[in-house]
């Protein structure tokens, strides 16, 4: 194994010609870490927010860019006893993502399935983990119950449409265009709402009978409080996973109480890998059996070269994509993507 590796940082703070590829060494592992040949890693908002330059790593956390990743494990520390080099995993990541080999720690790897490919993993743990966390544990959502996901065709909603139909839930979406709406539905939504052109508050409230839906997975932040405070339903959930569009909001807090409502909101980067692992386990548990049987697996939306990297974050800086971004690290990983 080299010990060197390639790897993508941001050269200040811009758009996707600040991303540069440099060569760096790889480091060894802990005692209860692996070392994995990256073949997929899926690209993210928070990708997008770092070469921004409003989503800095957390402290101690490397600066290669990359939140999420499926490859081999080609060593393996000391104290390791969940994994063997040759063993093919996925894992959620503080940073170091868009390289050629990560660190990672034992206990928030998951092994693949064997019916999925590297392209397909890579692009499993950020939004799976996000949604199991905030849409099933934090909002506790049920079999029988509406879900409203706010951006039905981005990684996040793609997901949360899936694993929501999926566990026996109703699904509304809303997204900004006729097209993704269509998309939407297609993913898995019972309804699209076009918010450009639609009043998303009038629009759901209508499709659940007047009741509104029992939990709301917003991104979008401040214009959306109120109007999602006033939609949804009695003892009702609003789990805020992002702030897309600003975090303060004048607002009635009244449907707080009257409503008797939970609101969460959480991120997990930063979270301790004690908290990841119990996270991990839960969607070995939960979700692990759906995509083996081929259910509520990552809508792809497209695969880039390594060295494209830039062009794949032009893709997202677009917004025109419908699910997941993925690099394909390797030659192999390209490989199976052209043939599919």
């Amino acid at each position: 194994m080299t010990d060197k590796t390639r790897a993508v940082i941001a050269e200040g703070a811009g758009g996707p010609e600040v991303l540069r590829l440099v060569e760096r060494s790889l480091p060894a592992p802990g005692p209860d870490e692996i070392v994995v040949r990256v073949h997929a890693a899926g690209v993210n908002r928070p990708d997008v927010m770092q070469r921004q330059g409003n989503y800095p790593p957390p402290p101690g956390a490397s600066d290669v860019l990359g939140l999420e990743l499926a490859g081999v494990v080609e060593a393996v520390g000391r104290d390791v006893t969940r994994f063997a080099p040759g063993a093919r995993v996925m894992a959620l990541v503080a940073s170091g993502a868009y390289a050629e080999h990560a660190i990672v720690h034992q206990d928030i790897a998951i092994a693949i399935p064997d019916t999925m490919g590297f392209i397909q993993a890579g692009a499993v743990p950020e939004t799976y983990f996000t949604v199991w966390s905030n849409v099933f544990e934090r909002a506790a959502l049920r079999a029988g119950e509406t879900l409203l996901v706010h951006g039905g065709t981005s990684g996040i909603g793609s997901t949360a449409i899936q694993l929501a139909r999926a566990r026996g839930a109703h699904v509304i979406a809303t997204a900004g265009t006729d097209e993704k709406c269509a998309a939407s539905l297609r993913i898995g939504a019972d309804h699209a709402i076009n918010y450009r052109t639609q009043d998303f508050v009038a629009e759901a409230r209508q499709l659940t009978g007047g009741k509104g839906p029992d939990v709301i997975l917003d991104m979008v932040g401040a214009p959306y409080f109120q109007r999602n405070l006033d939609l949804v339903a009695v003892d009702g959930r609003i789990a805020q996973i992002a702030f897309q569009q600003g975090s303060r909001a004048d607002l009635d807090l009244g449907p707080l109480l009257f409503k008797r409502l939970t609101l969460s909101g959480s991120t997990l980067r930063a979270r301790p890998v004690e908290m990841k692992a119990r996270l991990a386990r839960a969607l070995e548990e939960h979700v692990l059996p759906l995509l083996a049987r081929g259910v509520a697996l990552p809508v792809i939306d497209s695969v880039f070269p390594f060295e494209e990297v830039a062009r794949a974050h032009a893709r997202m800086d677009g917004g025109s994509h419908v699910g997941k971004i993925v690099l394909a690290m390797t030659d192999e990983a390209l490989r199976e993507e052209n043939g599919k």
